[in-house]
Order: structure tokens, then C-alpha cells, then sequence
């Protein structure tokens, strides 16, 4: 059976950890460990540890777990999987923000129109519902929000990012965490080297998202990072469209890199005072590219 989206994505990344040399070898992973981290279940945590034993990167061994094997070569990790969602899922949200199809619509609709099963059109809809900008009606069928669709929603989104993510970093809470400030400073080489170029729009966004949710973690308020990964699912929706200016990237890239040393310097109210400028810029370059978008009704793709 092939190997689920998550699962390989799960891979992936642990082999892109093994590589870099924050896992070494003899390391112990756990699938529950795994699972945490990447809030899954244990199911696909486990599966992708099998599969990398198989591959010889892992040594499974019987009532210890996983061990990192010494690699004998270079590691080249697959390639990251092109999109964190169906297709069907960003081909349905350009329809309604581009005002393709009505605000009320039926499962049959969605199936029909994009050659799913009824399995593929729930789990879709379903995911829409769980960002924000979809809701099933009573009774039968699903209207979707028009709050993707402003001018003004990423506007209200950055400003309450700009209350919570400076103030996150000056949470007395706080709690520097060595490692993931590694792997995302890592990541941000990556980008800045080649991925901007290269990577697509899905996984550009996921980075960068992941990197704040993870400053936002280490702030110790759950609170601020529960309201700050609900906001970056609507605005993985709504900045989908601004991908076509891919230049601002290395700004952002390098701001994030020097938010990054500022905390590991320990320098968090100069961390903070970056961020809040930051954010700022972010929003300054992304307005003008998502409104002329949503005024000339077309997608910039």
C-alpha cells in the first residue's frame, strides 16, 4: 500500500534532521515522541518510523524502538510532497474567492465538479469547515464565509498577530528551545539557498507559519499559540493568492533568521521589537498584491 501524503511528509522531515546532524546517531525515536511532535496519532508516526527502518535509516529494534543508524552515505530525502492539501481543496477555495460558484453549494456539486468520491468531497468541505470558511447548513448542503473574500480580513489578522506574537516573546514563561530554533534556523538557509525558488506556494506558507507558531509555543501561553495556528489557517488561505511575488521571501527569511539569534542570544526584547516591524513590512508588502487581486477578480496564479 503507498504511503500516505503525512506519512512521507513525516519522513521526510525526520531524514532531513538525520541529515543536518540534529539527530545523531544512536538517537532513540519513539512514535509516541514523533506523534507529539507533529500532532498526529501514534498510527502514522509508527508507520513512517517503519518505513525509514526499512530504508535502513532506522534500526527497529524489538521492545526498544527506533535507532538512528549511522548513515554509510549522504542521505537524500524524497522530496517533499507538492501541496499539504488535495488539489480539489485550493481549486475549490479560487472558485469562491474568484466568485466562480455560489456561496451555497452541495456535496453532489463539489464531486461532480471536481471528480471526487464522496469520501474525497467530505474530507475537503470538512477541512474548509475547520479553517473558518465553510459551515454546513442545516439540514442539507454547505454555504461558505465571506470573510476569506475581504480586503479587510488580512488587515484584522495581522493586527491581532501584531498584540500577540511581539508580547508572546516577552512572556516571563518563555522558554528558549535549542533545538527547534536549530531546525528552523536550518530551514530558513534552506529557503534562502534554493527553496524560494523552487518549492511551491503551499509550502512556502507552511514554513513560514511554522516558524511562528513555533516562537509562539516557546512563549509558554497556550493561548496565544492556540489563536495564532486558528488565524494561520485562514490566512493560508487568503495569502494562497499573493504567491506571485515570491522576492518578498528573502526579506522575510532573513528577518526571521536574525529574530532567531536575537532569542538565542537570549535577547528577547530585541526579538520582540524585530517581530512587531516584522509583521508590519509582511502586511505592508502583501495588501496592495491580495487587493488588486480581489478588485480585478482574478487569481494571480
Amino acid at each position: 500500500m503507498p504511503l500516505s501524503v503525512l506519512v512521507q511528509r513525516i519522513m521526510t522531515d525526520l531524514q532531513q534532521r538525520i541529515q543536518r546532524g540534529e539527530v545523531k546517531a544512536g538517537s532513540h525515536m519513539s512514535a509516541q515522541k514523533i506523534a507529539d511532535e507533529f500532532q498526529v496519532s501514534r498510527s502514522p508516526a509508527r508507520e513512517a518510523l517503519v518505513a525509514l527502518a526499512n530504508q535502513g535509516v532506522l534500526d527497529q529494534q524489538p521492545n526498544r524502538g527506533f535507532f538512528v543508524l549511522a548513515a554509510k552515505q549522504p542521505i537524500t530525502p524524497a522530496p517533499l510532497p507538492p501541496l499539504e492539501e488535495p488539489e480539489a481543496y485550493y481549486l475549490l477555495s479560487e472558485d469562491w474567492l474568484n466568485d466562480r460558484i455560489s456561496q451555497d453549494v452541495t456535496e453532489p456539486f463539489v464531486r461532480e465538479r471536481y471528480g471526487l468520491s464522496k469520501a474525497q468531497a467530505t474530507h475537503i468541505l470538512n477541512r474548509a469547515a475547520s479553517v473558518g470558511w465553510a459551515q454546513p447548513k442545516p439540514g442539507y448542503g454547505w454555504r461558505f464565509s465571506d470573510v476569506a473574500k475581504t480586503t479587510q480580513a488580512l488587515d484584522q489578522i495581522y493586527n491581532l498577530r501584531l498584540l500577540i506574537e511581539p508580547a508572546g516573546l516577552l512572556e516571563p514563561t518563555f522558554k528558549s528551545d535549542a533545538q527547534w530554533l536549530r531546525r528552523l534556523g536550518n530551514e530558513q538557509r534552506q529557503l534562502l539557498s534554493e527553496g524560494i525558488e523552487t518549492l511551491p506556494a503551499d509550502a512556502l506558507l507552511r514554513t513560514g507559519m511554522r516558524f511562528h507558531e513555533a516562537l509562539s509555543k516557546m512563549s509558554g501561553n497556550s493561548m496565544y499559540h492556540m489563536v495564532l495556528v486558528q488565524m494561520n489557517n485562514m490566512r493560508r488561505l487568503i495569502e494562497y493568492r499573493a504567491m506571485v511575488d515570491r522576492k518578498r521571501y528573502y526579506q522575510q527569511c532573513e528577518e526571521h533568521l536574525q529574530i532567531i539569534e536575537l532569542v538565542e542570544q537570549g535577547n528577547n526584547q530585541a526579538a520582540s521589537e524585530l517581530m512587531k516591524r516584522h509583521l508590519t513590512g509582511s502586511l505592508a508588502r502583501k495588501s496592495p498584491v491580495l487587493r488588486q487581486h480581489a478588485e480585478a477578480g482574478i487569481s494571480p496564479e
